[in-house]
């Protein structure tokens, strides 16, 4: 959640490129004192072939848990197959078969036909890419409920390699001791190859002036999990619970999870130039006197929704242009890129505010 100060003199380019594509927004303002530059970080995925791109995020969307990322999944693949699909380039001794490497009996497990040709294969990019996600999201689960000490990705990609049961026999990921250090060297290649397939950030800000750089400190924060009470002008913090919110299935989340809840990411934006209150709702009270109207709106307003009233203003959100938002929606999911549209349910939408 965020705050602007200035006057925005002009939107040069927004580009939106299909479903979790790239935003390109280019914001003015009287204010030239921040340089221009560029979000490189966030949610997105670079260096994958287009094949593959379009499955590599339909699988991180499909999965819930926060540890999983659209290049995780490409490291993965990366180390598994470089990619490859042949049967000749993408079958290993062990028997293991495609671009994710599954045997049979496991892909067995997870083989749904995503792809729709009538067949679910392990051999067809998006079965076998989906059927990988699923696995993964299966084995993040069982690290974050394990105990196991260490990376839950670590842990995750364990798993895959050499089952869950060896994770379990070793109490967290088997040491190089065993089956010559394959395990071990397979978890520690693909975390380091992550940084390679990490960006560019769903969003793109360019620009000078307080607009775009509330926008881009935003944007630069997709991905980060939300934590109920959690952020503010430093940063991602631990958050807490209150009886009612920052739980997850039951269990407090928000206590052991560093992140923001709404209001805490558009503090943090608008910090240091303009600090905002701490509430999605004394942020509305902060800026009400420069309502917005919806057909009005530009990149940096401050989007509010409500049970009803502005005493019951229950989120917040920043306009990123061209019918978007960025927003820390809800507990158990991520700072992210969303349609004003669904970010949160239309008829709760109060009305805008220029900061």
């Amino acid at each position: 959640m965020k705050v602007l100060t200035g006057a925005i003199a002009a939107v040069i380019g927004l580009v939106v490129l299909a479903l979790l594509a790239v935003v390109g927004v280019v914001i003015s303002d009287d204010d030239a004192s921040a340089t221009e530059s560029s979000s490189t970080s966030g949610g997105g995925l670079k260096g994958v072939p287009a094949e593959f791109r379009e499955w590599i995020l339909k699988a991180d969307d499909a999965c819930k848990e926060q540890e999983m990322t659209p290049a995780l999944l490409a490291a993965q693949l990366w180390q598994e197959s470089k990619f490859k699909t042949s049967k000749k380039e993408a079958t290993s001794p062990a028997g293991a078969q495609g671009p994710a490497q599954f045997l049979p009996s496991t892909y067995a497990m997870y083989a749904r036909d995503d792809d729709g040709n009538g067949e679910a294969s392990l051999w067809d990019i998006g079965d076998a890419v989906m059927a990988q996600g699923r696995m993964m999201c299966s084995l993040l689960k069982s690290a974050k409920s394990s105990g196991y000490p260490g990376d839950v990705r670590a842990l995750a990609l364990a798993g895959y390699n050499a089952g869950w049961h060896r994770v379990v026999q070793f109490k967290g990921v088997p040491p190089k001791s065993f089956a010559n250090g394959e395990t071990y060297d397979y978890v520690q290649l693909i975390l380091s190859y992550i940084p390679r397939f990490q960006g560019p950030s769903l969003l793109q800000v360019s620009g000078h002036g307080s607009a775009a750089n509330a926008l881009r400190k935003a944007v630069d924060r997709i991905g980060t999990p939300y934590a109920w009470g959690g952020g503010g002008p430093a940063g991602p913090s631990k958050g807490f619970c209150d009886g009612t919110n920052g739980y997850l299935n039951g269990e407090c989340v928000a206590s052991s999870t560093i992140g923001f809840d709404c209001s805490g990411l558009v503090q943090y934006a608008f910090a240091p130039t303009q600090l905002l209150p701490r509430t999605a709702s004394a942020q509305y009270g902060a800026t009400s006197d420069r309502p917005v109207s919806r057909s009005d709106l530009k990149p940096g307003d401050l989007l509010f929704w409500s049970h009803g009233g502005s005493g019951s203003i229950y989120h917040v959100a920043i306009y990123a242009g061209d019918g978007n938002v960025v927003q820390a929606p809800r507990t158990g999911r991520n700072v992210e890129v969303a349609p004003l549209t669904s970010a949160m349910p239309e008829r709760d939408y109060y009305g805008a505010t220029r900061p």
